[in-house]
């Protein structure tokens, strides 16, 4: 998209001249407006006079032909933090398979609760990890949050690698969880911040399909550990490979303009904004900036802001969003994937792979689309497809169909479902949720509602085998269906489009400065 019009040299206006005209355009008030907002902490006094005048020169119309800035630049700072969300992906699946050795090797073998100790710890210090994640984020800035996060995951996966005991298997875990519950939500808002608006969504959905390479290459590698002994500590080994270079190359990755500008560090900024979009675009993006500065940002945010305050209604949407994400089933439909593929005598490697493809494909079509159709667009298709999907798997269960036809409604169904959440109510929550939350609290607004998402996560894993049993597919596929019905009205209702907009945009947009 070019933004233009036609440029007269600023030295051949007189002032009286240049008035005239801005009060022709009516625009003089806006400027009264913007310009008030350059009132704030002496460390930017130094700048002001320079951002006025190019924010005159901006809301007036009168600048340059602009053309979106180039992804080129920001691709690589996108590509190193998505290194995260392969070692998310990751270390969910690296115990699946080498589970049974581990159990065996380490002596719990055949008691279900040290088992399952094995893969909750992980979540619940996941949990721990995310409630700080935006103190982190917001104190110590974003790159050092990545290598902060790094530094848990690496002792976490060498203890893992290493143990003799239960209990050090248990502690590398738990160290392992903390990375991972700060590692993606700074991940989500450093891709927001520092990508362009016209490729924020496409950026986005890297995340997306390197957690579903993380999963994949878990069970890639995992396959030998039947067959050697002693394999699943070199599992463990492989995932401190990539937190290492996460922790190294963040040394060479710009910071987040977005938080320099917090810390009043406006020449950082700047500076940070030309290796990341270029030096033609510099001055419009401070500008853009200042756009929704209200002079606040100094100020601590409380949970009670978040949970009462002028906020609510965004952190409420943006927890929501991860709650129904979690309580439509994708985790369910995980867990019973290779019990349906083992029905029809399809071995479980086998049935992971199909769940694997459909995945990565559908996360592959979101890269595609997410910046051409939008979030909204995808998010309310997703949950919609998923809910067909959950109508199969009902229609599977009913007993109305033959043998053989309920088992092609059925994987049919679980297919159809994990492609249409890769498609939207997958990535979309983790990319539209930096959007919509304000500067001042994104970093602690997406901490609360990373903290949701993990606590029904983790209750869902606790409970589905529990109520399958006593409810039955048919009914718990129900009610996971009636979630996807209420995902795709709550979609329809709440959420904005945020598509080719800048965080500013959308910030006035939701949030009008009195």
């Amino acid at each position: 998209m070019k933004v233009g019009v036609f440029q007269i040299p600023p030295h051949y206006i007189t002032d009286s001249e240049r008035n005239k005209h801005l009060l022709s355009c009516g625009m003089w008030g806006h400027l009264g407006a913007s310009s008030s907002i350059y009132k704030r902490m002496t460390s930017r006094d130094s700048m002001n006079s320079d951002v006025e005048a190019d924010s005159d020169l901006l809301q007036n119309g009168v600048e340059q032909e602009m053309t979106n800035p180039s992804w080129k630049y920001s691709c690589p700072h996108v590509l190193v933090a998505t290194i995260v969300a392969f070692l998310f992906g990751y270390h969910l699946g690296v115990v699946n398979e080498p589970l049974e050795s581990i159990s065996v090797d380490l002596g719990f073998s055949g008691d279900t609760l040290a088992e399952g100790l094995v893969v909750s710890t992980l979540l619940g210090a996941a949990f721990a990890g995310s409630l700080i994640s935006g103190w982190i984020a917001d104190g110590v800035g974003r790159r050092r949050a990545f290598q902060l996060c790094s530094l848990p995951m690496l002792m976490g996966a060498s203890l893992c690698a290493t143990a003799k005991t239960q209990a050090s298997m248990l502690t590398g875990r738990f160290l392992v969880g903390l990375g991972l519950g700060v590692g993606p939500p700074v991940a989500s808002l450093y891709v927001a911040e520092v990508s362009p608006a016209h490729v924020r969504g496409t950026c986005g959905s890297l995340i997306q399909i390197a957690t579903c390479l993380g999963l994949m290459a878990a069970l890639v590698i995992g396959i030998p550990v039947k067959n050697i002994v002693g394999w699943w500590r070199a599992c463990f080994w492989v995932s401190t490979i990539p937190a290492a270079i996460l922790a190294i190359a963040m040394m060479f990755c710009a910071e987040s303009p977005h938080w320099l500008y917090k810390q009043g560090r406006l020449a950082d900024a700047e500076v940070q904004f030309e290796r990341l979009l270029g030096s033609s675009h510099v001055k419009s993006a401070m500008v853009e900036l200042s756009k929704s500065d209200r002079g606040d940002e100094s100020e601590s945010v409380k949970i009670s802001e978040l949970l009462y305050g002028r906020h609510s209604r965004v952190v409420f949407i943006g927890a929501t969003l991860f709650a129904l994400q979690q309580l439509s089933g994708i985790n369910a439909v995980f867990y019973f994937s290779s019990t349906v593929f083992r029905h029809a005598g399809v071995s479980s490697n086998l049935a992971n792979v199909f769940v694997g493809i459909a995945n990565l494909t559908g996360s592959v079509v979101a890269l595609l689309l997410m910046d051409k159709l939008g979030r909204k667009v995808l998010l309310h298709w997703s949950f919609f497809g998923m809910a067909l999907a959950m109508a199969l798997q009902v229609f599977a269960s009913s007993g109305v169909a033959s043998n053989y036809g309920a088992f092609y409604f059925s994987v049919g169904g679980m297919l159809l479902f994990v492609l249409t959440f890769a498609v939207g109510a997958g990535p979309v929550p983790g990319l539209l949720l930096p959007e919509i939350f304000p500067s001042r609290i994104r970093a602690k607004a997406m901490a609360f509602c990373m903290s949701v998402h993990w606590v029904v996560n983790f209750f869902v894993g606790l409970m589905f085998l529990r109520l399958l049993d006593q409810l039955g597919p048919q009914l718990l596929y129900s009610i996971f269906g009636t979630f996807c019905v209420m995902a795709v009205v709550f979609v329809k209702r709440n959420v904005m489009e945020t598509k080719g907009k800048s965080l500013q945009e959308i910030e006035i947009a939701l949030l009008p400065q009195e």
